[in-house]
């Protein structure tokens, strides 16, 4: 099985649904910070320092990139370019993170 880097690509916010649905204040997500990387090898455990709530949501492509699938072939053709990685998010509609996920074969992760 192969490891999995995840990297922040960018913390978003829907400013115009928080003003109508939010009764606080937000920022975009402070869990993370864009160009934060995280490692995942054999357990496919959560990350330390990574929120459940989007380890839930990106999990299954984890588990798919690590197993050797990809989503640039066979019903995905095309989708992404690279047949290594997928970029995906969490569902947090109103500060939603963007997440590139890369299968790294070796036992340690790309630079």
């Amino acid at each position: 099985m192969a490891g999995c880097k995840i990297t922040v690509l960018k913390r978003t916010l829907n400013a115009d649904l928080a003003a109508q649905y939010v009764g606080m204040p937000v920022q975009p997500c402070e869990t993370f910070r864009d160009g934060q990387e995280f490692i995942v090898l054999d357990s496919l455990g959560k990350p330390d320092g990574f929120c459940t709530w989007a380890w839930n949501d990106i999990f299954k492509t984890v588990v798919t990139l690590s197993r050797g699938g990809n989503f640039a072939d066979g019903m995905f053709h095309g989708w992404m370019k690279d047949r290594n990685s997928m970029v995906t998010c969490c569902t947090d509609g109103i500060r939603p993170v963007v997440f590139r996920i890369e299968r790294f074969e070796e036992r340690r992760p790309p630079v």
